[in-house]
């Protein structure tokens, strides 16, 4: 079975985001998400070294809650500032966030997830894969922003990745 299905995860995914883009479960879209669930992974395996260990698969759907439950605050925030918030008192600021996580998979994941939230956007890697540099539209306390990625985001990554 795991030769069919290298991936297992990316293939359940690929499965489910095209039957929801299909927006049937008919035959023919059942036909196609398996077909691509099932050839993706296979064609792309060789660039696939090694497998992101995923320790906690629940904890990554709590994850996903949360990051879908902050990007709708953030959005509000985000309007409010921009709505209401006087230009001269907007306070950006390049944050410089060091990074723990074990894998580049969790690293992208942490990235990515800064860069979904309305009002901040991921930047930079360091070359080592250390620190990342974040860009926040208002963060009158860029300790305080970067304490709370660490403390919201890092440490569930950590947990779901460990």
């Amino acid at each position: 079975m795991r030769r069919l299905f290298p991936h297992p995860m990316l293939s359940a995914t690929l499965f489910l985001g095209w039957m929801l883009l299909a927006g049937s479960t008919a035959l023919n879209s059942i036909l196609m998400a398996t077909i691509l669930a099932t050839l993706i992974p296979l064609t792309t395996q060789a660039y696939w070294p090694g497998r992101p260990k995923i320790r906690h698969p629940l904890r990554l759907i709590s994850y996903l809650a949360l990051v879908l439950w902050d990007v709708i605050l953030a959005n509000i925030q985000v309007a409010r500032i921009i709505l209401f918030m006087p230009a001269d008192q907007i306070k950006s600021a390049w944050i410089t966030v060091p990074v723990d996580l074990p894998c580049p998979e969790a690293i992208a994941l942490l990235a990515g997830t800064i860069t979904l939230t309305p009002g901040t956007l991921t930047a930079e890697f360091s070359a080592d894969n250390k620190a990342l540099l974040i860009h926040a539209l208002h963060a009158p306390d860029p300790d305080a922003t970067r304490a709370e990625i660490k403390s919201r985001y890092e440490t569930r990554l950590q947990r779901i990745f460990r």
